[in-house]
């Protein structure tokens, strides 16, 4: 770029960002509040302000200019000029480098300083004090990118919901120590299209990897004080711009690349993303981007005390999607991520906060609209969490259609039956078909409920049956932190043991979930390490540790039990798609028959006789079979039954008529034993889950 001019050309209010023409760059910013807003230059190092240019227009509230001659790589941020009057809802503070809400790429690290604050950290006035420190040494800069990518020969699997089996993972921990990934690609993005990966998904049979946020985060100050870091990355400090401690590279096109070969082996990749709060905290939190930009319209503020955020989110602040502009900037960066990384659907964390409005959760809010509508991201997948810490923060069931809900009530619901508790049977047979009771409204499916057993926050799948209490010590908040109530049973021992036959009880109760899990009508979701057993010693808020607790450790899935495990979900995987009737598309009931008297869902117990109302009411009644029967593509009559032992006994299972030949599919106590003709009866052992079938038509 040639020397600075003394004043930008006019430019253009769109696209919001700084995007590069070829020619120059075009600036543009949205603020309702700000009287002017400067665009600051800096050096390649980022460390000098080399030129400040106020922006010359403002259209629709965007303020706008065109900088000629400057190109990719040019480091920048605003200042923003207005009132200081936090009793307003009001925080603009020239003093205070400004990051761009749309910028695609940042250049260094926030270094945590009392200066970025934009009130006298300590003064008796708290927020309403006034700090003219400038905060540009200690703020990482937007960096201007070229970010042009040909996916014209991207094919995207577009899986058809019904046939999703879901992989979270968090891109660092997949693979900072797989082996054979190359040393300087483990834990980045490029190693998530590295073979050995691929090959490993597609062996237990995913369809989908759901990664934690790669949005750019901040590591939190109170954290690195203690020594540890924000391992999760829900603190979001860039909409748009990648995390660049997941490089191996300088180049956001090794995400791309990674995405396309995902793409090509038949692997839809899902982004966590946080659009409910930001980085930026409470009221007393730092001025980095938003909270300077535009305080009032940015955040969701307490009605007759705008000083005050609302904090529905837990995290000091809440985005206010009720703001066109704040819904502008979530869909923009979600079709950027969609049309640009060639994302292929979201998770929404803290989903609800997204459809709160003035008086609540509305599911006709607006974000859900502006989605649902949207040419792009209306095709996409798209799943939401469907709670916060706010009024009425809990919504599971109620997002409207197009959208998925991770279901809580399947993973408690399931951890109680397999860990033993009373009362469980006639919830659990909800969860098993599909969690009609949530989801069979305004003509959404049962793909509609994410069917999990564990996610990223909690315990692990083999530390549900390995711990009872949490173990978080590590988390350095004297073990408070974490859920209390996990639904879990040691088997016991607290922790690991060298009884075996602890071991073995323990070994079959995650086949048995895992069974559960595969399948139950739903979208399943597994957690990277599952198949295999990985643990995280206790630990149920893993949110800090970037270390070993939190890594997958692939030694332990190359051992005897690990591949014995994986060898389990593979068939399990294997069967989901063999058999559609157990990943049926639609609801069932028990009302449409497939042929000469069986439905389509029905439901036994060990004895072979129909649940009565006293059945199902039965509170120590541990023993359920469910058998979903369809035509197949041959038309003949396929059934397959599902049969759960949760008891401490085996219990022998008389299977109903139809009197036929079965076949056992899979067996959580027997997980070597292959596919095994059997008759009229079947005995499971304890804590023990067992999928069969039979084909064909009856005799007459």
């Amino acid at each position: 770029m040639h020397s600075l001019p003394d004043r930008l050309d006019a430019g253009s209010p769109y696209p919001l960002g700084a995007t590069f023409d070829g020619l120059g760059v075009n600036f543009a910013v949205f603020s309702a509040n700000a009287d002017r807003i400067d665009l600051c230059l800096f050096d390649p190092s980022g460390k000098r302000e080399i030129g400040r240019i106020a922006l010359p227009e403002c259209t629709d509230e965007v303020f706008h200019g065109y900088l000629p001659d400057a190109e990719p790589g040019l480091l920048y941020g605003y200042r923003a000029h207005g009132r200081y009057a936090p009793e307003e809802g009001h925080r603009f503070n020239p003093n205070k480098l400004l990051l761009d809400p749309y910028a695609r790429k940042l250049a260094g690290q926030i270094k945590w300083t009392d200066a970025l604050h934009g009130y006298k950290v300590g003064h008796a006035r708290e927020d309403l004090s006034f700090d003219k420190r400038d905060s540009a040494p200690a703020m990482p800069k937007a960096v201007v990118v070229d970010d042009h990518w040909d996916w014209s020969r991207d094919r995207r699997p577009n899986t058809p919901w019904s046939e999703t089996v879901i992989y979270e993972a968090h891109v660092k921990g997949l693979t900072k120590l797989m082996e054979l990934v190359p040393a300087r690609e483990r834990g980045t993005y490029a190693a998530l299209g590295h073979p050995a990966v691929i090959a490993h998904l597609k062996r237990i049979g995913v369809t989908a990897l759901e990664l934690l946020p790669i949005h750019a985060f901040t590591q939190d100050r109170f954290l690195q004080e203690k020594g540890l870091k924000n391992y999760w990355g829900y603190n979001t400090l860039g909409f748009f711009a990648p995390e660049q401690a997941y490089m191996a590279s300088d180049h956001q096109d090794e995400l791309r690349r990674a995405v396309h070969r995902l793409h090509k082996a038949g692997i839809e990749v899902i982004l966590d993303v946080v659009y409910n709060h930001t980085c930026e905290g409470s009221e007393k939190g730092p001025t980095l981007s938003w909270r300077g930009l535009d305080n009032a319209s940015y955040y969701r503020l307490v009605k007759d005390q705008p000083r005050y955020s609302i904090n529905d989110t837990g995290t000091g602040n809440t985005l206010n999607l009720s703001k066109a502009r704040v819904i502008q900037m979530v869909a923009d960066s979600l079709r950027y991520w969609a049309t640009s990384f060639g994302i292929d659907g979201f998770r929404f964390d803290l989903g609800l906060t997204l459809g709160r409005e003035d008086d609540g959760f509305d599911p006709g809010a607006a974000f859900f609209d502006v989605l649902r509508q949207d040419p792009v991201l209306g095709r996409l997948k798209l799943m939401g969490e469907p709670w916060d810490v706010g009024p009425g923060g809990y919504q599971l069931g109620n997002f409207p259609p197009g959208f998925a809900e991770w279901n809580d009530k399947y993973r408690d619901t399931v951890r109680r039956f397999w860990r033993g508790d009373a009362g469980q049977r006639g919830e659990l047979a909800a969860r098993l078909a599909g969690s009609g009771d949530l989801f069979d409204r305004r003509a959404r499916r049962p793909w509609a409920s994410i069917n999990l057993i564990s996610a990223h926050d909690g315990f692990t799948l083999a530390d549900t049956v390995m711990y009872e209490e949490r173990h978080n010590e590590a988390n350095k908040e004297d073990n408070r932190d974490g859920h209390s109530e996990n639904y879990a049973r040691n088997w016991g021992a607290e922790g690991p043991t060298d009884d075996a036959a602890i071991n073995d009880a323990r070994g079959r109760v995650m086949r048995s979930m895992l069974t559960t899990l595969l399948a139950s009508l739903g979208t399943p979701m597994l957690v990277a390490g599952d198949e295999f057993g990985r643990t995280q010693q206790g630990n149920n808020n893993a949110y800090c540790q970037d270390n070993a607790i939190s890594w997958l450790d692939w030694n332990a899935a190359a051992s005897e039990d690990g591949q014995r495990q994986i060898d389990y979900v593979a068939r399990l995987a294997d069967l989901r798609r063999r058999y559609p009737v157990l990943r049926a598309a639609t609801f069932l009931y028990g009302q449409d028959s497939p042929g000469q008297g069986i439905n389509d869902i029905e439901w036994w117990d060990e004895r072979g006789q129909q649940l009565s109302a006293a059945d199902w009411d039965n509170p120590e009644g541990r023993a359920l079979m469910m058998r979903r029967a369809t035509r197949n593509e041959a038309g003949e009559l396929e059934a397959v039954s599902l049969l759960l032992n949760a008891s401490s006994e085996p219990i022998t299972f008389h299977l109903p008529p139809p009197h036929t030949a079965r076949i056992v599919l899979i067996d959580s106590a027997k997980p070597d034993q292959g596919e095994t003709r059997i008759d009229d009866s079947y005995e499971v052992a304890p804590q023990g889950a067992v999928l069969l079938t039979w084909t064909g038509e009856l005799e007459a």
